[in-house]
């Protein structure tokens, strides 16, 4: 990829990764093992702190719903979007994901202070 020269740049410092991929692409399955790879294993992030979002575009066949997904992504936290039918439930996943995120980065840091203190 030509962008592959920013990743480092784009990785410093991130507290969480959002992979959004087409689910009716077999080409995105491959894709999202590489990113999964490349911005969560080699940082390291914990599994937790990525969220995989299969997006579904308007008309799209819904059988992908049942998406299963191999080793490793299958540990990952996976939600469908179809922003045509339930946009609010995207909303609610997403809120509990950078809740989620906030608690890492607060208990890291308190780990840190506890660490400087003693």
């Amino acid at each position: 990829s030509r962008f592959e020269t920013c990743w480092p740049a784009l990785m410093k410092d991130s507290h969480g990764v959002i992979i959004i991929f087409n689910p009716e692409l077999p080409s995105h399955l491959k894709e999202i093992e590489m990113w999964y790879s490349c911005f969560v294993q080699q940082q390291p992030l914990l599994d937790s702190q990525c969220l995989l979002v299969a997006h579904h575009k308007p008309g799209s066949a819904g059988d992908t719903e049942n998406l299963s997904l191999a080793y490793p992504l299958n540990k990952l936290k996976l939600i469908h979007s179809n922003l045509e039918e339930d946009p609010e439930d995207v909303r609610m996943e997403f809120i509990k994901y950078f809740r989620s995120i906030i608690t890492i980065i607060n208990e890291s840091r308190e780990r840190e202070e506890m660490s400087i203190i003693s």
